[in-house]
């Protein structure tokens, strides 16, 4: 099965979540692993690099590709100036083959015309000149193919950064040029695993992943450590894994989980619990948990991941909407983990910036505030209701909660997180989010 024309076609749907398509057409195509991961790495870097992607192929088609040429176009970018391990030579031979069977002898000429003028301008090594400049990479163009950032920034933002400017326009308004780029500019790259300690040390566990080649790096949190993405595989079928003493999780979702305060046999409600991460955190404190969630597949994979963890037993699951069926003021504590923007979190979810718009906001703002007055309900005189999001967005965050106190006066800002994304930090890729822990009075 030839990969090129697999993913081509994965980016001709315009899926919701192109990756996990991806993943489904690889296990029915059997693809063998390195096909699978050409595949997933194609289809990932076009979501990561969408804007230059669309940018450098307008430039050198001179705006002539339509959108199924400029697809085939696009994944030989990727393999150009992307990716380093495929020759020129084979990247043009490929993609126009793969262009030639989707769409005949003529588009492939053109694909093939495309590729090498775009070939023709690379150059090794950065210039300082930003319009010229490949961000993250160690290449250039002979001439200007970018806005200059000074004049546009917000366009310059969406070509070499690959941020949309609905993003990018709140970003600059909010932080400034130097931080709001430097955002984008950590989004562009996909943040080494955070790995949660279940059982036993840090040190030790780290000790033991050393000993199959697995170099860790401890994070901020005394639970969490860092390893480089290209060792997932080796990692999910490491015994400390396998046996349920590690999992992963980011280092936010964790302090959000932890801001419930679970205690032994008290009675809580996970709100949106898939795929459970935030569960499993609950379980592990002795409290008995439900855990709620809308779609009955997503929470299929939390039954597996309590089952790897040995957390099971004191966990019900409850497929539904919000707290449809559930009996008010029956929980001790309720943790709302809403579905959001995800803009805390674009370098492991590349393709949320596309789908940000401002009919998605208010779409998600009404869904997080139904999703509040569900889990106030659910929560007992004197418990605890926990807010959180990875976005970075004020209106799905501090505004949110403002908006619910002033409409429950019996509920109370106890705590509040709130982070920025920081992929080359000191202690590594912190996931941006917002929880607050609120107090029924």
């Amino acid at each position: 099965m030839n990969v090129r024309i697999l993913a081509w076609r994965i980016l001709r749907k315009q899926h919701a979540t192109p990756l996990r398509l991806a993943e489904a057409v690889a296990e029915r195509a059997q693809l063998s692993g390195r096909d699978r991961r050409l595949l997933l790495s194609l289809v990932g870097i076009e979501l990561r690099r969408r804007g230059t992607l669309n940018t450098l192929v307008r430039h050198f088609s001179r705006g002539k590709a339509d959108t199924a040429v400029g697809a085939h176009v696009a994944l030989g970018l990727i393999q150009a100036f992307l990716l380093d391990r495929i020759p020129d030579h084979a990247v043009v031979a490929e993609s126009v083959r793969a262009a030639r069977i989707t769409l005949g002898e003529r588009h492939g000429r053109t694909v093939e015309i495309v590729l090498r003028a775009a070939l023709g301008s690379r150059m090794r090594g950065n210039t300082g000149d930003v319009r010229r400049d490949l961000p993250l990479r160690d290449l250039a163009f002979a001439n200007s193919v970018f806005h200059d950032p000074k004049e546009h920034p917000l366009l310059w933002a969406e070509e070499a950064l690959s941020m949309p400017v609905p993003i990018m326009k709140r970003w600059l308004k909010r932080y400034g040029e130097e931080r709001a780029f430097g955002l984008a500019r950590g989004a562009l790259e996909e943040p080494d695993l955070s790995v949660r300690v279940v059982q036993g040390e840090r040190k030790a566990v780290c000790a033991e992943l050393a000993t199959i080649e697995i170099a860790a790096r401890d994070g901020a949190h005394d639970r969490i450590f860092l390893v480089p993405r290209s060792r997932s595989a080796r990692l999910l079928a490491s015994v400390p894994f396998t046996e349920g003493r590690i999992t992963i999780q980011g280092e936010t979702a964790l302090r959000a989980a932890e801001l419930v305060q679970a205690r032994a046999d008290e009675r809580i409600l996970d709100l949106c619990a898939a795929p459970g991460g935030k569960t499993a955190v609950l379980a592990a404190a002795g409290a008995r948990v439900v855990a709620r969630d809308v779609d009955e597949k997503r929470l299929a994979r939390v039954t597996n991941t309590l089952a790897r963890l040995k957390l099971a037993t004191n966990v019900e699951l409850s497929p539904g909407r919000g707290a449809e069926g559930l009996a008010p003021d029956a929980f001790d504590a309720v943790l709302v983990d809403a579905p959001c923007s995800n803009t805390g979190v674009l370098g492991k979810r590349p393709g949320a910036r596309w789908r940000f718009s401002s009919d998605s906001q208010v779409a998600l703002g009404a869904l997080q505030a139904a999703l509040l007055a569900d889990a106030a309900r659910c929560v007992r005189p004197g418990g605890r209701l926990v807010y959180s999001t990875c976005s970075i967005e004020p209106e799905e965050n501090q505004r949110r909660v403002k908006a619910f106190l002033g409409a429950r006066a019996d509920f109370a800002l106890e705590a509040e997180l709130d982070h920025l994304p920081d992929t080359r930090g000191p202690s590594g890729p912190l996931d941006g989010g917002y929880a607050a822990r609120l107090r029924r009075a």
